[in-house]
């Protein structure tokens, strides 16, 4: 069972790297320092399991399991002792340990992990928490976006512009990871380097619709589709 450890302590990650050696079945493949770093790694790796320190500089523990669209199980590991009932708000948070950590204690939350595992439980994020937001890493710094002022998002190269009500922002990712947290009765995808916001078009004349001041092209295969989301009179 692959597993990651996301804590700004030094000390801590080294302790949990030694009950995880201690546990046959737990394969530790990354620790980092920061939230944003993992959530890099999680974009490009599966894991099973994530041991997360709720209190980190910047962004927290529970900003990044809001943040993120599905997340595996996650064992929080905190001093704080007055969270608990917040953290198991959450699906996915499998236990809640209190540092400093002890061996037997660590035990038992693997155990509980292995049983949700047998029982194929899926974690996503909670219905009543989805977000109106996306986060991008711009420079290493997560820049917010409110999701309702995204007009459209275009493929350059390596790099995507996201063009909002109030600018533009240029983010290293791919279309199909933006289009992945966009909801899709709002988002529409009308060319192979074009995604859309169909509540923003001003005017569709030929190939082509208007958004803002932007004129952007739309496929004859993604054509139809769009005149159907529209509400034509």
């Amino acid at each position: 069972m692959k597993c990651i450890i996301i804590d700004d302590e030094v000390l801590s990650r080294e302790i949990l790297k030694v009950m995880i050696q201690e546990i046959p079945l737990l394969e530790n493949v990354g620790e980092f320092s920061s939230a944003i770093e993992a959530m890099k790694f999680l974009n490009n790796h599966k894991i099973d399991l994530i041991f997360l320190d709720i209190h980190m500089p910047n962004f927290t523990g529970f900003d990044m399991i809001q943040t993120m669209k599905n997340i595996p199980q996650v064992i929080l590991v905190t001093t704080d002792e007055n969270l608990a009932i917040d953290a198991f708000g959450y699906d996915c948070i499998t236990d809640y340990l209190v540092k400093p950590l002890m061996f037997d204690r660590f035990k038992r939350s693997i155990d509980r992990v292995l049983k949700k595992r047998e029982s194929n439980y899926h974690f996503e994020r909670i219905p009543e928490k989805k977000s109106r937001e996306i986060y991008v890493n711009i420079n290493n710094r997560l820049v917010k976006i409110e999701i309702a002022k995204i007009n459209s998002v275009q493929v350059k190269g390596d790099y995507i512009d996201i063009k909002t009500e109030d600018g533009k922002l240029v983010v290293h990712t791919t279309l199909k990871k933006i289009a992945e947290k966009l909801p899709e009765e709002q988002f529409m995808k009308i060319h192979r380097s074009h995604i859309i916001n169909i509540e923003k078009i001003v005017d569709i004349q030929d190939n082509t619709v208007l958004i803002g001041k932007d004129v952007i092209p739309v496929s004859k295969k993604h054509r139809a589709d769009l005149l159907k989301r529209l509400n034509l009179l």
